[in-house]
């Protein structure tokens, strides 16, 4: 899988994930890729940071050995499938509001009624989103990550 940053005519910026430089191309030219804020099919890739390796007097981080989940390629079903999710992820939280480590407060704000009910989302330890789920809060977990709006460029 390669990551590309990619941006709409209108700048919105979001990440893809594709099997390869060929797959992007493939899906820009018969317009399957969408803008997950705008619904535009004008997508294209966004300038991306280059990889400035640091100088050489300086103390190299220890390397991170991380095994592959597999040794095959994807199955273009799988890859689609992924791809509609993500999708559909975008889509539900254009009109969500992030509220960061604050969802299980206001997830039971808006459960008791002391503030009025909207879409939400955010980050919540695994005990309290059990806890959520153990006072009767419907709640669901994410897919795929979330960067917080600060994080975002």
């Amino acid at each position: 899988m390669i990551v590309f940053d990619l941006s709409c005519h209108d700048g919105h910026r979001f990440e893809g994930w594709f099997a390869s430089t060929e797959d992007f191309s493939n899906q820009q030219a018969r317009g399957l890729l969408t803008c997950p804020q705008c619904d535009s099919v004008h997508v294209a890739k966004a300038p991306m940071a280059p990889a400035v390796p640091t100088k050489g007097n300086r103390q190299k981080a220890p390397a991170v050995s991380a095994k592959p989940v597999t040794n095959m390629t994807m199955p273009p079903e799988v890859a689609q499938a992924m791809a509609s999710l993500a999708q559909a992820q975008a889509k539900a939280l254009r009109n969500s509001t992030w509220v960061g480590d604050k969802f299980a407060e206001k997830s039971r704000a808006i459960h008791y009624g002391e503030v009025n009910a909207e879409s939400i989302h955010g980050q919540a330890t695994l005990k309290e989103a059990q806890d959520l789920v153990d006072e009767g809060i419907a709640v669901a977990p994410l897919p795929f990550p979330v960067a917080p709006p600060d994080d975002l460029n």
